[in-house]
């Protein structure tokens, strides 16, 4: 058979020119080695420094096609970042040891916990994010979905002690802002009430005030949804408003139980 037909109609058909699938790759590699350089003992950060700057310059090759858009100079600043990322890192995992009595020591968190790690990855991804470096702070929090079931875009603020319980289905919206001292469970939607693409550069998602506890599959939506400081929110709630502070919102199921005996 001559393929020379379908091949034409394939080329013809490609509309990317600039996509580039192993990108995945190299971003999920940066990802581990980041992330190894930061928490593992055994990992020698200067030894990994230099890995992770070769690594970036692929990424800078591969992603920045822009010519009006350099990304060369991005790396150094970065780097600058790297401290106050982990110090903001070990607060999540302090917040995560006070907060959940199943956790037996802060190596565990660091382990085993998939909460902090899409936390950390979120962390690592939003200076990137908010340096326009295309495309790849989103691949780096998309390899923590894949891993962890959270979903939490890189252009969401995050203040500090942030702490997600059990993970799992999580999403947090682009435009989210989270403060401080906010815990989260599981099922948890931080989402656009609309969404409509002139909206992309408008406040589409909630902000979540200090101190708020989200139960399990409540859903929050729209950009100006406010939860005030403090307020708790029941489990499976619907949220498309603002909650005063010091708040306590509770969804009532109605159960019927019928004895076949």
């Amino acid at each position: 058979m001559d393929y020379t037909n379908i091949i034409k109609k394939i080329k013809a058909h490609k509309k990317t020119p600039n996509l580039k699938i192993k990108i995945k790759k190299e971003v999920e590699h940066f990802t581990e080695i980041l992330y190894n350089t930061l928490f593992d003992t055994e990992t020698l950060a200067e030894e990994n420094i230099d890995e992770l700057a070769k690594t970036f310059e692929k990424l800078v090759k591969t992603s920045c096609w822009q010519k009006e858009k350099p990304c060369e100079e991005i790396w150094e600043d970065y780097l600058d970042c790297l401290p106050t990322i982990l110090d903001k890192l070990n607060k999540d995992a302090e917040a995560i040891l006070a907060g959940d009595p199943a956790s037996k020591s802060i190596q565990e968190i660091y382990l085993a916990y998939p909460g902090f790690y899409a936390i950390a990855i979120y962390r690592l991804a939003h200076p990137l994010y908010q340096m326009n470096f295309p495309l790849v702070p989103r691949l780096m929090t998309e390899f923590a979905h894949s891993k962890t079931g959270v979903d939490i875009n890189p252009g969401a603020q995050i203040g500090e002690y942030f702490f997600i319980d059990h993970a799992t289905g999580v999403v947090i919206g682009e435009t989210t802002l989270i403060k401080d001292h906010v815990k989260i469970y599981q099922g948890v939607t931080l989402g656009a009430l609309y969404v409509e693409k002139k909206m992309a550069n408008s406040k589409r998602h909630p902000t979540i005030e200090s101190g708020v506890t989200i139960y399990a599959n409540a859903t929050i939506l729209g950009g100006n949804t406010t939860i005030g400081a403090n307020t708790i929110i029941g489990g499976n709630a619907w949220i498309t408003s603002s909650i005063e502070p010091n708040s306590m919102v509770f969804h009532k199921p109605e159960i019927q139980i019928k004895n076949n005996a």
